[in-house]
Parts: structure tokens; C-alpha cells; sequence
């Protein structure tokens, strides 16, 4: 039975782990939620389908560099330990953000506007490579025994923090400024609230300790044997990012690509599609812990079957429903149902997803398959809804979208199934 002093301390070590999370996901959600007014400050005057298409692209961008990010960080966590790797990434994606706040736009520097907004984005995607892996195998590391999966859901229920944050924050600025305010300067202030919050969220992980089980190793691999053993564990790695493409994708169209859904697609008011957002990150809060404590209890694979079964069968014609008369509740409903499938899954796989990662690279092998999914299916996913919907002139696309990768998800879990030959815990 744990003690009340211990779980004292791994209660604080959860909060100053997932507090720099916060700021990772934050930075990517306020991005995602000001796109519009993104693409027509940094991008030459166009039709408004193309300026979004070009902020939506430089959103993905961003992910393009996860993978390197996982390779060259996660090594670096695996070899310096979980401590130092977590202060590093916070540094990298302070940077990042930054960068952005700041940059004047297309109408006072011309091209240098795009070019510098989609360096700061390459940053911030170096560090978002490792920071997800580095939070999550440092909560693996410190839960006690048969609460593994409760203490690392904490690392997505973080994040959904920052959805409800920057939700509501936009909430607020549109019901105060009009939208000329908020493409001349408004978008900017979710971004210079985030560097604000910095030296705050540094002031918390200084104080982690490392983990008992890194310390415990008696020798770190080097980077070149933690690279060769990631080529050795290829086949786990695809995985993997198999498992995590149901996660990401689902993730990223409920959340960052849902404002623009509903504004540009359905028709709905900013505030209204932003208050569906907020709604959608309290759901994913309540979701994602419970589905880890009770996969601690049941097993993961049971709960990932089900939630990419569910995903496959009802996706397409729940986004089907919600156009084919479109309104703030139907898009509620819709949205509320969508965050019950992915927090449900998400809960599960996160900690499915390190334990079945070597322990001598459990950072950068975890890393590099949530890098991969996210970089080749979840961070376009704004980008690929708002195509699908343009070249089919169908506005349910998204949810075909999504089944797919439910399907990959589905895929993974059978098949790492049949080569453990044994049911997972």
C-alpha cells in the first residue's frame, strides 16, 4: 500500500512534469484556433481558401520535425535522463513560441513574415518530438505498482488544460474584439500569455528529481546504440505509430480543427465553435483518467478494441448527422461523442505504448512512433479535412478520415497481439 508521504510527492512530480506539457499543447492549440487570422497576416493576399490552406500547411509543417526531434532528444533522454530532457524541451518550445508572438507580418516585412513563423513552428515541432514521450515515460516510471496506466494518462489530461485554456480565452477575445481586431493584434495575445507563463512552468520542472528507474540502470547506452537498437526494433516502432495514428488524428480534428469546422463549414459563430472546443477539452479531462485507471484494471487491449470498433462504426455518419442540418447542439453531440471514442482510447494506449517500448529506449522508441503517426497522419489532419471537404464538396469527409485511422489503430492492437502470443497488460 503506498504511504501518504510518497504519494505526496509523486502527486507533485506529476503536476510539475505535465505543467510544461501544458505550454507544448497550448502553443499548438492557440496556432490551430487562430489559423484564419494566421493566414491572412503572414500570407499574401489570396482567396481566403488558400491563405488557410497555407496556415493549415505551416501548422503541419511543424510536425515534420517531431521524428528528428524523437531521434536526437529521445536519445538524449535515454542516455542524460528524464530530468534534463524534459528542462531542454521546455527551453526549445519556449523559443518557438516566442518567435512567432512576435514576427511583424506579410504587410510590413514580406516574405521573411511566412519564412520566420515556419521556423518558429520547425522549433516548436523539434521539441514537441520528445516532450510527449519524455512526459509519459517519466509518469511510467514513477507510478507505484497497478497504477500505471492512471498516472501516465495524466500526461493527455494535460494537455486538455491547455484546450480548455486557449478555448476559453477565445471565448473571450471574440466576444470583446471584432474580427479586424483580432486579425490586427488579437491572435497575438493567447501566444504572448504563453511566454508570459514560461519562467513559471521552468521554476516547477527545475524541482523534478530524477526517476528511480533511470537511476537504477547501472550503464546509459550511447546515442549510436540507442539508434541502432531503434533500426533493430523497426517492426515496434510501426507499431507503434499505428497505434498512436487512431490518437493523433482524432485528437487534432476535435480540437484544433473543430473552431474552423464549425465556423467555415457549418456556419457557426467563432464563439460558438470555440465553447464546443472548450466543452470538448472538459469531456477529454474526464475521459482520459479514467480509461487509464481502468485499463490498470481490465487490460489494455479490451479498451483499445473497442474504442477503434466504435471509431470505424459510427465516425463517418455522426459527421453526417451534424451537417446535414447544422447547428451549435448538433455539433456539441457530435463532438462530445468523438472526445468520449478518443479519450477513451487514448487513456489505454499512452501507457499500452510504453510498456511494450524497450526499456534502454523507452523515450526515443515511444517518441519516434507518436512523432511518425503525428507528423504523417495527425498534425495535417486540419489540413487533409479542409481538402477532403473542398475536393468532394461532401462536409462529413472528416469522419472518413477518422476511421481510417481507427482502422490502423485496430490493425496495430491485433497484431501486436498475435507476436506477443500473450494478453497484454
Amino acid at each position: 500500500m503506498t504511504s501518504a508521504p510518497a504519494r505526496s510527492v509523486r502527486v507533485k512530480a506529476v503536476v510539475r512534469v505535465a505543467a510544461g506539457n501544458f505550454l507544448e499543447m497550448y502553443d499548438f492549440m492557440v496556432f490551430g484556433y487562430y489559423a484564419p487570422a494566421i493566414g491572412r497576416t503572414f500570407f499574401p493576399k489570396s482567396n481566403e481558401l488558400s491563405q488557410l490552406m497555407l496556415a493549415f500547411a505551416t501548422f503541419g509543417a511543424g510536425f515534420l520535425m517531431r521524428p528528428l526531434g524523437a531521434l536526437i532528444l529521445g536519445a538524449y533522454i535515454d542516455r542524460h535522463g528524464r530530468r534534463s530532457g524534459l528542462l531542454l524541451t521546455l527551453a526549445l518550445m519556449s523559443a518557438g513560441t516566442l518567435s512567432i508572438a512576435v514576427v511583424p507580418g506579410y504587410a510590413a516585412i514580406g516574405l521573411a513574415a511566412p519564412l520566420l513563423v515556419l521556423a518558429g513552428r520547425l522549433i516548436q515541432g523539434f521539441s514537441a518530438g520528445v516532450e510527449l514521450g519524455g512526459v509519459s515515460v517519466y509518469l511510467a516510471e514513477i507510478a507505484p505498482p497497478g497504477q500505471r496506466g492512471f498516472y501516465v494518462a495524466w500526461q493527455s489530461a494535460s494537455q486538455q488544460c491547455a484546450v480548455v485554456f486557449a478555448a476559453l480565452l477565445g471565448v473571450l477575445l471574440n466576444s470583446t474584439l471584432s474580427r479586424e481586431q483580432m486579425d490586427a493584434f488579437g491572435w497575438r495575445i493567447p501566444l504572448v500569455i504563453g511566454c508570459l507563463i514560461i519562467p513559471f512552468l521552468f521554476l516547477l520542472r527545475r524541482s523534478l528529481t530524477e526517476t528511480d528507474d533511470f537511476l537504477a540502470r547501472k550503464s546509459h547506452p550511447s546515442t549510436r546504440e540507442i539508434l541502432d537498437s531503434l533500426v533493430t526494433n523497426g517492426k515496434l516502432v510501426i507499431q507503434g505509430t499505428m497505434l498512436v495514428t487512431m490518437t493523433t488524428v482524432a485528437f487534432y480534428l476535435i480540437t484544433t480543427y473543430t473552431p474552423t469546422f464549425g465556423r467555415s463549414v457549418l456556419h457557426l459563430t467563432d464563439r460558438e465553435s470555440l465553447i464546443v472546443t472548450l466543452c470538448v477539452g472538459l469531456s477529454n479531462f474526464i475521459w482520459l483518467p479514467l480509461s487509464g485507471a481502468v485499463s490498470d484494471r481490465m487490460g489494455r487491449r479490451p479498451i483499445l478494441i473497442a474504442a477503434t470498433v466504435l471509431g470505424i462504426l459510427t465516425a463517418y455518419p455522426a459527421l453526417e448527422w451534424a451537417v446535414a442540418a447544422p447547428s451549435f447542439s448538433r455539433l456539441l453531440m457530435v463532438e462530445l461523442w468523438l472526445s468520449f471514442i478518443y479519450g477513451t482510447y487514448n487513456g489505454a494506449m499512452v501507457v499500452y505504448l510504453t510498456e511494450i517500448m524497450p526499456a534502454k529506449v523507452r523515450a526515443s522508441g515511444f517518441s519516434l512512433a507518436y512523432s511518425l503517426a503525428t507528423a504523417l497522419f495527425g498534425g495535417f489532419t486540419p489540413y487533409i479535412s479542409t481538402w477532403l471537404i473542398d475536393k468532394t464538396q461532401n462536409r462529413a469527409m472528416p469522419g472518413a478520415w477518422v476511421m481510417f485511422a481507427a482502422a490502423m489503430g485496430l490493425t496495430a492492437t491485433i497484431w501486436l497481439r498475435r507476436d506477443s502470443g500473450r494478453e497484454d497488460q
